[in-house]
């Protein structure tokens, strides 16, 4: 059992805080607005985690709190907050990136728009200190507990991790597995544009094998 912290209650976290401890690893939870209004969220996360029989702990904590709760961070704030944080919190952390880019909501950034750079470059070049992976930004939230299976499941749902540090990305791919899903690594974050929305890939239930061919089939307009 590890410790994992969520920065980040949305649709997201809220299902991951679920999925995480449903399989047995505490979670320390935050959001902006406070550890008071996770209340109702940490009681439902561990009513459902005991039906599942698992005894992981679900906390209610600040960013910094869950910054630090463990070795293993998910970010999944709004990517224009993301520079929020300071980097010194999840300096040599592992960091889940599960953001993806919208205009409407975060305004208008040059390096993403001329696609000389990816989401999670941009993240990891704010945690510099950090081992950034790409994860569980091509799945709708629910589906992360709803579409969950027993591994050797036939038709089994898979998930693309994209990262520059080995180890990270393995570890993030053992987690992925124990969840209920199956790992596609799809490279260094420079790749992770592959997954990104609007791409074949993005969002349909697809299978390991399906889900290689769908980021082989990514285009990419050249740098601007």
């Amino acid at each position: 059992m590890t410790t994992i912290g969520i920065i980040g209650s949305g649709n997201i976290g809220s299902q991951l805080a679920h999925a995480f401890t449903r399989v047995g690893h505490d979670i320390v939870i935050a959001n902006s607005r406070g550890p008071e209004t996770l209340e109702g969220l940490v009681a439902e996360v561990t009513e459902q985690a005991r039906t599942a029989g698992s005894a992981a702990t679900a906390t209610a904590g600040t960013v910094e709190q869950a910054a630090q709760a463990g070795d293993l961070v998910v970010v999944t704030i709004p990517l224009k907050a993301v520079t929020d944080i300071p980097a010194y919190l999840l300096e040599g952390r592992i960091v889940i990136d599960t953001n993806n880019y919208y205009v409407e909501r975060d305004g208008q950034i040059a390096e993403l728009d001329d696609e000389s750079i990816t989401t999670s470059e941009l993240v990891a070049r704010h945690f510099s200190g950090a081992r950034v992976v790409k994860a569980f930004n091509h799945i709708p939230a629910t589906e992360i507990t709803e579409h969950a299976q027993a591994p050797g499941t036939e038709g089994r749902r898979a998930l693309a991790v994209y990262g520059d540090d080995a180890a990270a990305v393995e570890q993030v791919s053992g987690l992925i597995e124990a969840i209920g899903f199956d790992v596609v690594n799809g490279g260094g974050l420079a790749d992770s544009w592959r997954i990104q929305r609007d791409t074949p890939g993005y969002i349909p239930h697809f299978t390991a094998d399906e889900l290689r061919e769908k980021l082989a089939e990514a285009t990419r307009p050249p740098a601007a």
